[in-house]
């Protein structure tokens, strides 16, 4: 009997071996011919724009904004001290509100309460060649009115605010789905190669400060690259993006180099989304030693500008340092900007609260629309500005409770209307009533403007196609310019 050669055995191919290398190479060389048919795809396709890297070939409508800015007013602000004035509902404050309005309705915190109308504390006034209704409490935003689309007829699914803002978000409920920064990013890709394609960024003010979940801007089931990349709001924007002590530049490139060489090798072998993300982050995150530092230094933007936004101190954590930011995101094509302000949730207090409120991002939210439409910006940068429902206008205290049945947003650039209001609330400001757009409608209309069919963005996940607006949403024509 020959004798056993170990050598010999570990060079042979036996059976587990062959079916193993057969199977990651009949996939490897699958792959490698989808690879090549989407590059060849994508080289073909004549009308996709500049900066366009993401799984769309091109594009399914013409294409008006090239990046969004979401401007969340984390807590739910009241429509009815911002965009929709009610005469009527003021005339019967203290008094019951009628109860044709809301028997049989969802309330959240007023079930089976005494219902008192509560009118708005302020007075609206009309603005702009359009006369569009702006609280009083918004002064610097009704000098840009020519330049809003208003609508007043939004209605939400979910009355509580996590699973709100995740509605807001990812137009489900479900843990575990991208939200709309996400779906833009797989969609489009984006236009910087030094900073990540979403960027969130928050503040807070001194009243209603209501918590904002870290899945309101997660991929979901898309891969973990196409998540929103939180920076921060005061002192460094990235934490520990410099070299350590006594690390040049030079040998840190050393290392990532070599952690990319031995992650190559592992996607080699198996196809996990998740290696390429690690690949494609390390990389990412040596760009950004040179790039977050020149992006958050504002030495150079003159005083007339930071006057302009209303910033006491450049990166001091506030809603106008985030919206001076956001703009220099969206100079180095950052694809989705979210800006969250903490300051809406207003069960009580809502007089203090809303004007706080206001006087934090009225004269900022104003600056970056003027500054992007002074640099040209404007036309191809859509800015949605709302939080993620609205408020009752029967009174809770001295507060309103949560309402799902009307709420106001505006949206400004990027290919929508200018000047217009759209939509419209019953008397006292109970329901939309004209023009009722939901949050699903949003989204098919904001996709619509990027240049997205929002029925044919989708991603596979159990067996299902999975998509931002789930099988809802119509676009929204009339507010499309």
């Amino acid at each position: 009997m020959p004798r056993f050669d170990p050598a010999a055995h570990a060079l042979s191919i036996n059976r587990r071996a062959f079916l193993t290398q057969s199977a990651y190479g009949l996939g490897g060389l699958a792959f490698a011919l989808l690879q090549g048919k989407l590059a060849a795809a994508t080289a073909s396709g004549a009308t996709r724009p500049a900066g366009w890297n993401g799984v769309l070939p091109q594009a399914h409508f013409p294409v008006k904004a090239k990046r969004v800015i979401f401007l969340c007013m984390a807590g739910g602000p009241s429509q009815l001290e911002t965009f929709d004035w009610k005469p009527m509902l003021k005339q019967l404050h203290g008094e019951p509100f009628p109860e044709s309005f809301t028997q049989g309705q969802q309330l959240a915190q007023l079930q089976n309460t005494v219902l008192k109308a509560r009118g708005a504390f302020t007075n609206f006034s009309k603005h702009g060649q359009a006369g569009i209704e702006i609280s009083d409490l918004f002064p610097h935003l009704a000098t840009v009115a020519d330049e809003l689309c208003v609508i007043r007829s939004m209605q939400t699914e979910q009355i509580n605010h996590d699973t709100a803002h995740a509605f807001m978000n990812t137009g489900s409920i479900i843990k575990g789905r991208p939200s709309m920064g996400s779906w833009l990013l797989y969609g489009l890709g984006a236009e910087t190669q030094d900073l990540p394609g979403f960027i969130v960024l928050n503040s807070q003010g001194k009243f209603g400060l209501q918590p904002i979940s870290a899945r309101q801007w997660s991929s979901g089931v898309l891969p973990s690259r196409f998540q929103g990349i939180q920076f921060q709001s005061r002192g460094g924007a990235v934490h520990y993006v410099g070299n350590p002590e006594g690390v040049c530049q030079s040998t840190q490139r050393q290392v990532v180099e070599e952690i990319q060489r031995l992650n190559g090798f592992l996607a080699d072998e198996q196809y996990d989304p998740e290696i390429a993300t690690r690949i494609a982050q390390y990389e990412m995150a040596f760009k950004m030693q040179a790039s977050v530092p020149e992006l958050t230094d504002f030495r150079n933007e003159p005083q007339e500008m930071l006057d302009l936004y209303g910033i006491k101190q450049p990166g001091d954590g506030s809603f106008a340092s985030n919206c001076l930011l956001a703009r220099r995101l969206a100079e180095r094509g950052v694809r989705m900007i979210q800006l969250y302000h903490r300051a809406w949730d207003h069960h009580g207090e809502i007089e203090p609260g809303m004007k706080a409120g206001a006087k934090d991002v009225d004269q900022a939210t104003a600056a970056l629309i003027k500054d992007l439409k002074q640099r040209g910006m404007l036309d191809d940068t859509l800015i949605l500005w709302g939080g993620e429902f609205g408020r009752t206008p029967m009174a809770q205290g001295t507060g309103r409770d949560h309402h799902i049945l009307a709420f106001s947003v505006f949206m400004a650039g990027g290919g929508v209307k200018p000047g217009v209001t759209y939509g419209a609330t019953d008397e006292l400001g109970y329901r939309a009533i004209e023009n009722v757009v939901n949050v699903h409608d949003l989204h098919a209309t904001m996709l619509a403007l990027m240049g997205i069919d929002h029925r044919r963005l989708t991603t596979k996940f159990q067996g299902l196609d999975v998509r931002l607006t789930g099988i809802a949403g119509e676009v929204v024509e009339e507010l499309i310019v």
